[in-house]
C-alpha cells in the first residue's frame, strides 16, 4: 500500500504527531509525508516528498494571532501545489488538516481520511468555545475536507474520536519532579514573559522559544531553543508545565501526571474550545497573561492537582482502526 500523510506545518504538534505515528504506519505499505506552512520549528528525518507554503498562523507578541501578517503570507501559489500533488498514485490519503492536500483531492476527485484533532471538532458532542464564533466553526468543519473522519481528543467524545496519541518517550519514561516549570507558549515573545517569570523568582522556568538558538541561564529562567526530544525531556523531569490552548502538549502533561496551566492564544477559536474541554476535566485555565498573572500563579503551584488522562486505546490500535478506512476509500 502507497500513503500519503499531510502534515500542516503550523506550530509543532502535527509534525510531532506524525513523526510518532510513521513506525507504526511503515508496516502497512510506503509511506511519503507532504508539509504545508512556514512556521513550525521542528527538524524532522521524515520521509518528505513535497512542501508548499500552505496557510500558516502567526502570533502578535502579546498571545494573540497577527491576522496582517497571516493575510500577507497567504500566496496564490497554494493552488498551483495542490494541482502538482500526485494524490491519485496514492492507496490511501491520510491528512491532518492541510488544506493544500484537500484541494489536491478535490481537483482529482480522491478520497481521504482526515485525521487528527481538528477532525474530532466534525462531532458536534465535542466541547467548544462558549462564545459562538462562526468563523472558527466553519474553519474547524470546513477549511479541510475529506471523505472520512478520524479524531483525536482528551476524552472519547463521540464514536470516532479517539484519545491522544502520547509519544513512546513519554510512555516508556519514568515522571520524576525537579521541581522547575516547563514553558512552551510561542504566542508570547521572551520580552514579554520574562518579567513576570522573574517576578516569581522561588520558582524555576525552563522556557521553550524560537528566539533563542543556544541555552542560556537568566536568574531563575533557562532558555532553550525548539526541540521536540529537549522540551519531551524537561516535560519528564517538571513539577509543571505552562502551555497554550494546543492539544499534544497538554495531553502529553496530564499523561505524566503534572499540573497544567494553559493560556489559550487569544480570539483562536480551537485553542479556546481545548480549554473549555481542559477547564471541565479539572486543568487550570486562563486567558491572557497580565498583571494578575503571579498572583494567579502562585496559587495555582500551592494549591492545585495535577489532573492524570487516561488512555483507552494505544497507538497501535488508533493507526489500526485508520487503516480500516482504506475500505472505503
Amino acid at each position: 500500500m502507497n500513503i500519503l500523510y499531510a502534515v500542516q506545518g503550523t506550530g509543532n504538534g502535527h509534525i510531532s504527531r506524525a513523526i510518532q505515528l510513521y513506525p507504526f504506519l511503515r508496516p502497512y505499505g510506503n509511506v511519503d509525508f507532504f508539509i504545508s506552512g512556514s512556521n513550525s520549528d521542528l527538524k524532522t528525518d521524515l520521509p518528505v516528498v513535497g512542501r508548499s507554503k500552505g496557510i500558516s498562523l502567526f502570533y502578535k507578541a502579546t498571545g494573540g494571532l497577527d491576522y496582517l501578517k497571516i493575510i500577507k503570507s497567504f500566496s496564490l501559489s497554494i493552488f498551483l501545489d495542490a494541482y502538482k500533488l500526485p494524490v491519485k498514485k496514492y492507496d490511501l490519503v491520510i491528512n491532518d488538516f492541510d488544506f493544500v492536500t484537500s484541494l489536491a483531492c478535490l481537483f482529482r476527485n480522491k478520497k481521504s481520511v482526515q485525521f487528527g484533532h481538528q477532525a474530532s471538532f466534525q462531532s458536534n458532542k465535542t466541547p467548544r468555545a462558549k462564545k459562538n464564533n462562526f468563523i472558527g466553526e466553519f474553519v474547524l468543519k470546513h477549511f479541510v475536507k475529506s471523505t472520512h473522519y478520524l479524531g483525536l481528543h482528551f476524552k472519547s467524545y463521540d464514536d470516532a474520536v479517539f484519545n491522544p496519541i502520547i509519544k513512546q518517550e513519554i510512555i516508556d519514561a519514568t515522571p520524576t519532579d525537579d521541581g522547575h516549570i516547563s514553558v512552551y507558549l510561542p504566542h508570547y515573545s521572551i520580552a514579554y514573559l520574562e518579567p513576570f517569570f522573574l517576578a516569581a523568582s522561588n520558582y524555576h522556568f525552563e522556557v521553550f522559544s524560537a528566539e533563542v538558538t543556544s541555552i542560556r541561564n537568566y536568574k531563575n529562567i533557562i532558555y532553550f531553543p525548539i526541540s521536540n526530544s529537549g522540551f519531551t525531556k524537561s516535560m519528564i523531569r517538571s513539577h509543571a508545565v505552562i502551555t497554550g490552548g494546543g492539544f499534544e502538549t497538554p495531553a502529553e502533561a496530564m499523561y505524566m501526571n503534572k499540573k497544567v496551566l494553559s493560556i489559550p492564544i487569544a480570539k483562536h477559536y480551537e485553542q479556546l474550545s481545548n480549554a473549555v474541554a481542559l477547564s471541565e476535566l479539572g486543568v487550570k485555565v486562563i486567558l491572557k497573561i497580565d498583571h494578575h498573572f503571579n498572583a494567579i500563579f502562585t496559587d495555582w503551584m500551592k494549591y492545585a492537582s495535577p489532573v492524570k488522562l487516561e488512555l483507552t486505546h494505544s497507538t497501535k490500535d488508533i493507526v489500526a482502526q485508520l487503516i480500516k478506512q482504506t475500505q472505503n476509500c
